[in-house]
């Protein structure tokens, strides 16, 4: 090789973490925010930081993956391919082991089912098996084979041997838009299927699945999973559905930024009219965050910027991460409210009326009598705001000439 093609290769990466930080030019205050940030998203203390810098740091300890596909459309592994925001997450992913994936494979057919197999006979009980995809138990599954292997097959060859199994995207944890009726293919999620086949660990326990719905899922909740576990050598905590509550304990209704509306009774009535345009609550047009758990708002989605979420960019959430709500529910359905459920007929928060108690400062007043206002505390600041807002619209037109 010549000196000028010599000096085009890439630099070779050094064992530490810290040494590839160099190449990447990532400083290592940066490095630090980084994990400060991953160690409160996943809702741990501050003072842990230093464990999540150290299972960063240990190149070591990075998790052996074997990720499965199956009835889906890749689009989960694609968003994850995509996470690029911060370039650290980019970085994270090089620290995990993907021994097996039909998507990223450089090898194909009989090599590809050698990598497989000899990931197995050299990871047994260690390793992480991914799923993407739900799994066809109509027909004997007969609608999704890799190599001639349907899905439940391949369930009971690998399953078994895993530490913990990861269902990643709402089909990989309960159908997702192929379980969508009729369900031509009886799609269901990974949990489901070996409850359904009977699947176990070797030892006869039942296999930890943790579950990340989502469509696509968040790729920073399937790296935060890793990290946690990393860390602290466990499985996060996880709601009855299997999802880690770092991720899931919320509803998007609980963090949303156009909750102030919903609270106040500003909804947008339709596409494109003056409470849409305001950025009001999206609850009559179909907006399925108060039935649906998931950090969306917290995190966002698409590395694009501030407030480019569904929501954000005003359209309504459709719950693709929730069992029952996505792919279910017609698109623009109003959801089941959990907390409160606003009347379907809201009277207008600003009105041109003056003086004494507008009508829209009644209509807050009458909605929290009745329970409409989850946060009663912030009561008279929003009474004292609608009476200023209606003042001023009175003085303005007074002052407008005849």
């Amino acid at each position: 090789m010549n000196r000028s093609a010599a000096s085009r290769r890439e630099p070779a990466l050094g064992p530490y973490l810290s040494d590839q930080l160099d190449v990447y030019g990532i400083s290592r205050r940066r490095f630090i925010e980084f994990a400060l940030g991953i160690t409160a998203t996943l809702g741990l203390p501050l003072g842990m930081s230093g464990q999540v810098l150290a299972a960063l740091e240990d190149t070591k300890a990075r998790p052996t993956v074997i990720w499965l596909h199956f009835q889906e459309c890749t689009g989960c592994t694609e968003s994850l391919l995509r996470a690029t925001h911060p370039t650290v997450e980019t970085l994270l992913l090089d620290l995990i082991s993907f021994d097996y994936s039909e998507t990223l494979l450089a090898a194909a057919g009989h090599q590809a089912e050698q990598a497989l197999h000899d990931s197995l006979d050299k990871n047994k009980g260690q390793f992480i098996l991914v799923v993407e995809g739900s799994v066809p138990l109509r027909d004997g599954g007969i609608y999704c084979k890799i190599a001639d292997k349907t899905p439940q097959q391949m369930l009971h060859e690998i399953a078994p041997h895993a530490a913990a199994a990861v269902a990643i995207g709402s089909c990989a944890s309960w159908g997702g838009v192929q379980s969508a009726a009729p369900n031509p293919t009886g799609a269901v999620g990974l949990p489901e299927a070996l409850r359904i086949t009977g699947i176990t660990k070797t030892d006869g326990t039942p296999l930890p699945v943790i579950t990340l719905p989502g469509c696509p899922a968040s790729p920073y909740n399937l790296l935060a999973t890793v990290l946690y576990y990393l860390t602290l050598k466990k499985l996060p905590e996880l709601d009855a559905k299997g999802r880690p509550r770092f991720a899931y304990g919320h509803l998007i209704h609980d963090h949303c930024e156009r909750r102030p509306h919903f609270d106040a009774g500003r909804f947008a009535e339709q596409f494109g009219d003056a409470g849409h345009r305001q950025g009001w609550c999206l609850y009559k047009l179909g907006c399925k965050g108060p039935e649906t758990w998931a950090n969306c708002p917290a995190i966002e989605f698409g590395d694009v910027g501030a407030n480019t979420w569904p929501v954000g960019i005003g359209h309504p959430c459709f719950g693709c991460a929730e069992q029952g709500v996505g792919f279910h529910k017609a698109l623009h359905e109003q959801a089941d409210v959990e907390s409160v459920t606003p009347p379907s007929l809201f009277p207008e928060i600003i009105t041109k009326h003056a003086g004494g108690v507008t009508v829209g400062a009644a209509a807050v007043t009458g909605a929290i009598a009745g329970g409409a206002v989850v946060y009663a505390l912030g009561a008279n600041e929003k009474l004292k705001q609608v009476e200023a807002e209606s003042t001023a619209v009175a003085k303005s037109e007074a002052e407008e000439p005849k």
